[in-house]
């Protein structure tokens, strides 16, 4: 589940395609550890560390194409597949900018989890977005949008119904604070169409540091509103995992 903020939320950064503009063809390459896998405040590795990394391609008219993958086990832990330990993410758009201080990005994402044994009765997971972003110097906000089920979630008035249309709100501030060191603060809207129940706000606040030639370390609190209270078994409850609550999150990200 989308460069720039990996050090903080490695989930959420990566699965953001955010590239810098380039006056020739650039290609690059990201790789990372977490002490979990969280996306959108929303736990995806069941409170296991995770490894992850992607391929970037940026072209010097500002369209961009690239690829990320991660271990995951939420698939499994909600039961909704019986084997399925990879997601890997593939995307492309085109970013640019109106003014000197005002860029925009556009494009479409698609979440995919081969090799995948869906248990019967469970809608595909695989995901395609289309987003759109504007940013201000400083701040960012995205929507994104699914053309299809959202991660497989169903309409709760019907098990076969896709949740098609669910979209989600992203506000981002990054902070450069000197000496190596960035701050980074986040607040999201996720609503799931036709299932109210799993819809939710997440936030994060978080700091890294760029060690020299060695990489990125970077610490973050994230949580949710999420109602994930496995004593009531409810959308968040992944396992007997509450995949929602309040965490920190500590990574180590190297780009190449």
């Amino acid at each position: 589940m989308r460069k720039t903020l990996i050090a903080l939320s490695v989930g959420a950064a990566l699965a953001t395609p955010i590239l810098a503009s380039a006056d020739e063809p650039a290609l690059s390459a990201n790789v990372s550890i977490a002490s979990e896998y969280i996306y959108r405040g929303i736990a995806q590795s069941g409170g296991k560390p995770a490894v992850q990394g992607g391929f970037d391609y940026a072209f010097s008219n500002g369209a961009y194409v690239g690829t990320w993958g991660s271990n995951i086990s939420w698939l499994s832990d909600t039961g909704a597949a019986t084997s399925a330990s990879m997601e890997w993410d593939i995307y492309g758009g085109y970013k640019g900018s109106i003014s000197k201080d005002v860029g925009y990005d556009v494009g479409i994402l698609t979440y995919n989890y081969p090799r995948r044994t869906l248990t019967p009765g469970f809608l595909d997971p695989n995901t395609i977005e289309i987003y759109g972003a504007l940013s201000y110097k400083w701040l960012t906000a995205k929507y994104s949008a699914t053309t299809g089920s959202l991660f497989g979630w169903p309409k709760s008035s019907d098990p076969t119904a896709k949740t098609t249309g669910s979209g989600y709100l992203d506000l981002t501030g990054t902070f450069d604070i000197g000496n190596g060191l960035s701050l980074a603060a986040h607040v999201g809207h996720q609503t799931v169409s036709g299932r109210s129940s799993a819809s939710y706000t997440d936030y994060k606040l978080g700091v890294s540091k760029d060690i020299a030639k060695f990489g990125t370390l970077g610490l973050a609190l994230t949580g949710t509103d999420a109602k994930d209270s496995c004593a009531s078994a409810e959308d968040y409850c992944f396992g007997g995992y509450n995949a929602g609550k309040s965490r920190a999150i500590v990574t180590f990200s190297k780009s190449f």
